[in-house]
């Protein structure tokens, strides 16, 4: 598997179970470089990891970057010409690695190639930006088995190889998202300057949805509904501003800000808690990014 020595795998990490990246690391093959960025100052397990898998290299970043600027941080230490992104709850196929050597050596030009999901069909790894198109793709896509690499407009950034050459520099991402919407943005501008994303078939993984750094400590839960439901409205007001423009943001979520405000009261009438935090925290990210705040709201633990 010659190609695989082109190829080094960032994981980015934060409050990760221990088992949780080791399951994801177990799943790798042992001939591909991996560097773990923990997000923080310290990554408390690192000697039993460093001693498990001679392949992996652990880089502390100092202080919690989020996603996008925790992988441009692990990007500017690979000095292959491949990069594959992971989130720690990713599980490889037992075939993807060398479904990767083989796709590597046909030469393919892309910028980005995704994986998709193993056995699930609720959650898509690729789609299209336009509405219609993209239904008509999900529909077709669980009913009969796509071709083993198609052309698409954006992958999940959760398991995404990327192709460092076709880039100026290796801070890829857009850092003004802490949390989500930085692949679609990704994805976006290699769209807008004439290169390729792809979604390949034959790169299969298992996602455990959530389970990577927020959704994994049970102590932190309603830190981290509170997190997920800020950045998940500032980032989607911020990704159509960018991308189109203010207007067109407001026109595109004019309708959850009323919601999240209306659905905020009706919550905090009934005394449902878990709903009343995530419709305020709705709100108060939708209305930050509508004023131009950046995305600087951090829980207590994050």
């Amino acid at each position: 598997m010659k190609k695989l020595s082109h190829v080094t795998i960032i994981i980015v990490t934060y409050l990760t179970k221990k088992n949780i990246l080791l399951s994801c690391l177990k799943s790798i093959n042992k001939n591909v470089k991996i560097i773990v960025v923990e997000n923080s100052k310290k990554f408390v397990h690192e000697d039993f990891f460093l001693k498990k898998f001679p392949n992996l290299k652990i880089l502390c970043s100092g202080k919690n970057l989020g996603y996008g600027a925790g992988n441009n941080f692990g990007l500017t230490n690979v000095k292959t010409q491949y990069a594959l992104i992971l989130n720690p709850d990713i599980i490889c196929d037992i075939d993807l690695f060398k479904n990767l050597n083989k796709l590597l050596n046909k030469k393919k030009i892309f910028s980005i190639i995704g994986c998709q999901f193993l056995n699930d069909k609720i959650f898509m790894a690729a789609g299209f930006f336009n509405k219609k198109k993209n239904n008509t793709f999900q529909q077709s896509f669980f009913k009969k088995k796509i071709n083993s690499l198609i052309k698409v407009d954006w992958v999940t950034g959760c398991s995404m190889l990327i192709n460092l050459k076709k880039f100026k520099d290796k801070n890829i991402f857009d850092t003004n998202f802490f949390l989500f919407f930085e692949e679609f943005d990704l994805c976006k501008s290699v769209i807008n300057k004439g290169d390729f994303v792809y979604s390949s078939n034959d790169l299969l993984v298992n996602h455990l949805h959530s389970m990577g750094s927020l959704g994994s400590n049970k102590n932190l839960k309603t830190d981290a509904l509170k997190i997920r439901n800020w950045h998940w409205m500032w980032s989607l007001f911020y990704f159509y501003k960018k991308n189109h423009n203010y207007f067109y943001a407001l026109f595109k979520t004019f309708s959850k800000f009323f919601k999240s405000f209306f659905l905020t009261i009706y919550f905090t009438i009934v005394f449902n808690e878990n709903n009343h935090y995530k419709y305020l925290y709705r709100f108060l990210g939708l209305f930050s990014a509508i004023i131009g705040k950046k995305s600087n709201y951090r829980a207590k633990h994050y």
